[in-house]
């Protein structure tokens, strides 16, 4: 396993005040692909960012700048949704959303970002559920926009999209959230691991183990404090057949998670790789 790369990644995301979320999700790459080199994926950024630098002059009001750039992103680049193949992984690697001009919201949303951020826009990510989108802060107000197509979303399509995931939170009537809860732009930390888990989920259903582990170890070290993100990682470990390490990852959540539901299943699968590594 390349601990280069993954030391690499953790001194990326170390610090909350300086946290390169671009270069950190092109670098979560390197697991599917060794030999990406991160620094040609951010020139390739700056020479767009330039481009429409020049089309941009210092007395433009930012909604100006903001049409833009939407109008550079997805009309002259050809930006947009993988419509063919959603839950491809390359839809969230970002070198490969360069390539071919398309993602899924997020991946896509990371890059709008970065270009919007290189215009002196005030943009941020926000990790509404189920679909990732973007905030644009504009003198007239708040815009919020799908990275997949660069609409601008009302209130109402907005609570239209939310609905449903409320309704199988259980979250209606008396306790039905406010649309505001979920418009709050997110830190560079939540929107990587969110990120990290797209693919997380994609390997899983693939039952990609090799990659799932990839993921596991950059989501261990984005989310120290995430327990659970250990004990998965242990499971894929296991699922390799690296036993050693997989019964230590399974047993520290054991011991740190008193009161977790799946306690019981977590010490029998301990039980059972114990059996295993003794009779190898």
């Amino acid at each position: 396993m390349p601990t280069q790369q993954l030391d690499y990644f953790a001194s990326l995301v170390i610090d909350d005040d300086h946290f390169p979320l671009t270069e950190a999700a092109i670098a979560v790459a390197q697991h599917a692909y060794p030999d990406l080199i991160i620094q040609n994926v951010m020139d390739e950024l700056d020479l767009l960012g330039d481009k429409v630098k020049q089309r941009i002059t210092s007395e433009m009001q930012d909604i100006q700048k903001l049409q833009i750039l939407k109008n550079y992103f997805y009309q002259e680049l050809g930006f947009g949704p993988n419509r063919n193949d959603y839950y491809d992984p390359d839809n969230s690697y970002l070198h490969s959303v360069f390539e071919t001009r398309r993602g899924i919201p997020i991946s896509l949303a990371l890059i709008f970002m970065e270009l919007g951020q290189q215009l002196d826009l005030n943009i941020k990510g926000v990790s509404f559920p189920n679909h990732f989108m973007v905030r644009v802060s504009l003198t007239q107000g708040q815009v919020i926009m799908d990275p997949l197509t660069g609409t601008s979303l009302s209130k109402h399509e907005l609570q239209e999209m939310l609905d449903p995931y409320l309704d199988a939170q259980g979250y209606r009537g008396e306790l039905q959230l406010p649309l505001s809860v979920f418009l709050r732009s997110s830190s560079s930390r939540e929107i990587l691991s969110r990120f990290l888990r797209n693919l997380k989920a994609i390997y899983t259903q693939q039952e990609r183990w090799e990659r799932l582990l990839g993921i596991q170890q950059r989501l261990v070290i984005l989310l120290p404090n995430a327990v659970e993100e250990v004990r998965d990682r242990g499971l894929a470990l296991a699922q390799l057949d690296y036993i050693r390490p997989a019964i230590e990852d399974m047993q520290k959540y054991v011991d740190e998670c008193a009161d977790a539901s799946d306690l019981d299943e977590i010490r029998e699968q301990i039980i059972e790789l114990e059996q295993q590594y003794r009779h190898h």
